[in-house]
């Protein structure tokens, strides 16, 4: 086969498809990428038996035939050719040749018969949803999946779709992430995405208001149609941690406090924190300030903030870590925090809209002094 395209464009295909190859592949032929050429048509296919991503791109021929080539070396090369314009010949024993102006790279490709065909997901389950909604939603909330294998399930995220509100769920055991927006579908659906997919989803999401994400359900797989990409991903089977039961709908103390403030002073702490010296930090609420002290094997800090505190006064222990990474990806000023004791998860909602995002981060017990 021949054909003739954009450099950049391929480049592009090419490391977008890239995403869903494995190194450590199930059988040798998932570790290229697969190319049918169909005419002035190209399809670029990467697949590891969980994740399949596929594209089209035009290009100029009038031939047709498939082969896999080896994504990464294939990419460098292409990367490397001095001209727009880059030829690509195949011929009938797998031989590549790519030319851009006097550059001419070899390499060798496989037959593609062994190539598995991506799951057949014919639905008229399609749920539209602004990209870059999405794609805040994702990083607001996959921070909290699980990354261990105790409770499978957990390695995914939950989306639930009731009354008009898309929310997304992750729970890891420790904290608990939940994010909502209203979108436009009258139905009801609840499934679970693995976050490794996700991860390769967010990749392709873009920041325009103008741009939609189609989702495409059947019983056991996702389609994600993205910017001209299909993301093939399985659903995790098995049932999701009840987790509205476990938000708390009343609070005793109350704080109101400067978010980027409160991140300076947990990355200071995270300063003293390390694998070897995992002691927690205390947060002391009382008199529109939070006292923060950590003492470590490595060394010791006492930081203060102001904050609104309202409630009784409250001295509570949390791995830093885990305070952090919910504070980091909100993108308000002020939060708000609730509690209803030393021992209780510790609710972060939003100061102006708490039907947007809740958090819960479970505390520890801190050692007496």
């Amino acid at each position: 086969m021949n054909f003739t395209c954009e450099k950049k464009t391929l480049i592009d295909a090419v490391s977008n498809v890239s995403k869903a190859i494995s190194e450590k592949a199930p059988f040798p032929a998932l570790s290229g990428m697969k190319m049918d050429l169909k005419k002035n048509v190209l399809e670029l296919t990467g697949y590891n038996m969980e994740i399949g991503i596929k594209t089209n791109i035009s290009v100029e021929s009038s031939d047709s035939g498939q082969c896999i080539i080896d994504a990464n070396l294939f990419s460098n090369m292409l990367r490397k050719m001095p001209e727009d314009i880059v030829n690509i010949e195949v011929s009938s024993n797998y031989q590549v040749t790519i030319s851009s102006g006097v550059t001419t790279f070899n390499l060798v490709a496989s037959n593609a018969d062994e190539y598995p065909e991506l799951p057949l997901v014919n639905s008229d389950e399609v749920i539209s949803i602004s990209q870059p909604v999405l794609k805040k939603m994702i990083e607001q909330s996959v921070f909290a999946v699980a990354t261990t294998d105790m409770k499978p399930i957990l390695k995914g995220e939950l989306f639930e779709i009731e009354n008009g509100t898309l929310v997304l769920a992750a729970i890891d055991g420790y904290r608990l992430a939940v994010r909502y927006e209203p979108i436009k579908y009258d139905g009801m659906k609840k499934f679970v995405v693995p976050a490794v997919t996700l991860s390769k989803v967010i990749e392709l999401l873009s920041d325009s208001d103008d741009d939609a994400a189609q989702l495409c359900l059947t019983l056991k797989h996702i389609i994600f149609k993205i910017n001209g990409y299909m993301v093939y991903s399985r659903l995790l089977e098995g049932e999701f941690h009840p987790y509205k039961s476990a938000i708390p709908t009343e609070s005793k103390t109350e704080v109101i406090v400067d978010r980027k403030q409160l991140i300076a002073t947990l990355e200071r702490t995270m300063l003293i924190i390390n694998d070897r010296a995992p002691s927690p930090v205390k947060c002391y609420f009382e008199n529109d300030s939070v006292k923060i002290n950590c003492k470590t094997s490595v060394g010791k800090i006492s930081d203060e903030i102001s904050a609104s505190v309202t409630g009784p006064v409250i001295e509570i222990g949390f791995k830093c870590k885990y305070l952090l990474d919910p504070l980091k990806v909100i993108d308000e000023d002020r939060v708000k925090l609730q509690m209803n004791g030393s021992l209780l998860p510790m609710k972060i909602v939003s100061c102006s809209d708490e039907d947007k995002y809740t958090y819960l981060v479970l505390p520890v017990r801190l050692p007496k002094d």
